[in-house]
């Protein structure tokens, strides 16, 4: 609090302790001098009350005696009358002015000052005209020479039967008035009462009393809660959000501290949030820079083996031709022999074995060819027949056992031939990798019913080592492998699933760690009337 008025202007409190003080000063002395002037007129009103009664008794109490003519008794009379306390004096004089009778026996025989209220009172100029006022004034105050308030009370000495017609007086009837009595009374109790009631020390003290009591009610209700909460923003503002303005209050304060304390939690929340986020979203920047360094790895290496597979082409279809001159020159050879001699048979072999060289590398060559792709109907048992012989005489399928179960009807749908091969290819090729080229794939075809559809069920059994539940999602991911780098791509099961999806069906996996995996294929099913139906209406398109 002590530092509440170094710096007003940046300072509610002290303004409003500024403000208030001022204005309960002002009001204060306001206050007071009304009440100051009310008692002084209450007093005053009093005191004339008084002194008039005092005039009055001075008059009855001289009556006898100026009747009588006794002016020594009438002086007595007077000097009796001002040895009361407050009585200062007291005299007689006639309508010209000329003082009869006075308290103070250097007076009798002087004339009063026109300009005193002895003559003012009635007459508008005293000393120029006789004109006397509508409403005579018959008391004025003034100070003595102490310093002290005197109230000066005249009074007129009425013309009454009894003086107009005795003997010793020579006043006419017509006169009214025949002198005033004039009485100087000290109103020093109301100038002692007036000082202690505007005491200078009485009113700084309940000023100060009242700016005290002032400040520290501010300062407990408006200051230390505003400056809490000026504290509280420059530590927010400093990055403290942990911080809590401690205002347990009920009033508008106490509602502007909760509802700070609200928004830094919020500000607080949203903080945690951003770093959360930023967090969350450089592990995702790096996770993705991986995958894009993987996936840059694994398009060089489909590139590596795209040309590879271009030159392997190129390389079968070479051999091919001096395949064909053995087997040529074997048969013409055959013919210089005897049927059933041994080296018939030796030639035998070199022709079969020459041919069955060639037939590889057809197959071969017939599905690394690129050809456009055009649907028409595939007979999936067909398909998979000629893609297990195209695989079964490779080296890596040496070990491995085929057990078919087709279906012994035949199971027709509508698509690319070479990419249903393709399918079936990269099964076969992924099955010999999860067994190390060494164990049994089933491979199996069913007709099933799924939400009132018919379609063809292929289904691709291996006895590997199965897929882990967390690498299942991510099974269909393009460049996702779970191989090693020099054994696959990643893009055979994602480029299968696309195919299927493409020819309308889905691909289901089952697969136990350490037992095997199932893949089953379904695509939609063409019955044979349909499939009929269907090219009669693509070869007549107007019967439609």
């Amino acid at each position: 609090m002590r530092n509440l008025f170094q710096n007003p202007k940046k300072s509610i409190a002290a303004k409003l302790i500024i403000a208030i003080g001022l204005l309960m000063v002002t009001v204060s002395f306001i206050f007071w001098y009304a009440i100051l002037k009310k008692q002084e007129k209450d007093i005053m009103s009093i005191a004339r009350k008084y002194g008039n009664s005092f005039v009055d008794f001075a008059k009855q109490s001289t009556r006898q005696s100026m009747l009588a003519h006794r002016p020594e008794q009438t002086q007595q009379i007077l000097e009796n009358l001002s040895t009361p306390e407050g009585v200062q004096r007291v005299m007689i004089y006639n309508h010209e002015g000329k003082i009869l009778y006075c308290t103070q026996s250097q007076h009798p025989g002087r004339f009063v000052d026109k300009s005193s209220i002895a003559c003012a009172a009635c007459h508008s100029e005293p000393e120029k005209s006789p004109d006397l006022l509508v409403t005579p004034k018959n008391w004025a105050v003034y100070k003595n020479g102490n310093g002290f308030t005197t109230l000066k009370i005249v009074s007129p000495i009425t013309n009454e039967p009894a003086c107009y017609n005795a003997s010793c007086h020579a006043h006419p009837k017509e006169q009214e008035i025949l002198g005033f009595v004039e009485a100087d009374l000290s109103l020093a109790i109301l100038d002692e009462a007036l000082f202690k009631l505007a005491l200078t020390a009485y009113v700084v003290l309940f000023v100060l009393v009242v700016s005290l009591s002032l400040g520290i009610i501010l300062y407990k209700i408006v200051s230390k809660p505003v400056n809490e909460l000026v504290q509280g923003m420059k530590k927010v503002a400093a990055g403290d959000l942990d911080y809590s303005v401690p205002i347990k209050s009920v009033d508008e304060m106490g509602v502007l501290a909760d509802t700070f304390n609200s928004m830094i939690k919020d500000l607080k929340a949203a903080r945690d949030q951003r770093e959360r986020w930023t967090q969350t979203l450089e592990e995702e920047v790096a996770k993705k820079t991986e995958e894009i360094k993987k996936t840059h790895a694994s398009l060089v290496q489909t590139e590596k083996l795209a040309s590879l597979g271009r030159m392997a082409a190129g390389v079968a279809h070479e051999i091919n031709n001096p395949l064909t001159g053995v087997v040529t020159f074997a048969h013409l050879m055959k013919k210089r022999f005897p049927p059933d001699s041994i080296d018939a048979e030796d030639l035998d072999v070199i022709i079969e074995q020459a041919e069955r060289c060639a037939k590889i590398i057809k197959n071969l060559l017939t599905f690394a060819r690129a050809t456009p792709s055009e649907k028409g109907e595939i007979d999936i048992n067909n398909v998979l027949t000629r893609t297990i012989n195209l695989v079964k005489n490779q080296e890596k399928f040496y070990n491995i056992k085929f057990d078919i179960k087709l279906a012994d009807y035949p199971l027709i749908t509508v698509g690319d031939s070479p990419q249903f091969q393709q399918i079936c290819l990269n099964m076969f090729l992924n099955a010999a990798d999860a067994m190390d080229a060494r164990g049994t794939i089933t491979v199996a075809t069913r007709k099933v019913i799924e939400d009132n559809k018919a379609y063809a069920e292929i289904e691709f059994t291996d006895t590997g080592c199965g897929i882990k539940e967390e690498d299942m999602q991510k099974l269909f991911e393009p460049f996702f492998t779970t191989k090693p780098v020099d054994k696959g791509t990643g893009l055979g099961l994602s480029v299968s699933h696309g195919i299927v999806k493409h020819l309308g069906g889905n691909i289901r996996v089952k697969s136990t760690v350490g037992k095997g995996t199932s893949f089953f294929v379904r695509l939609p099913l063409i019955e044979k009337k349909n499939a009929e139906k269907k090219n009669h209406e693509e070869k007549n398109p107007g019967n439609r």
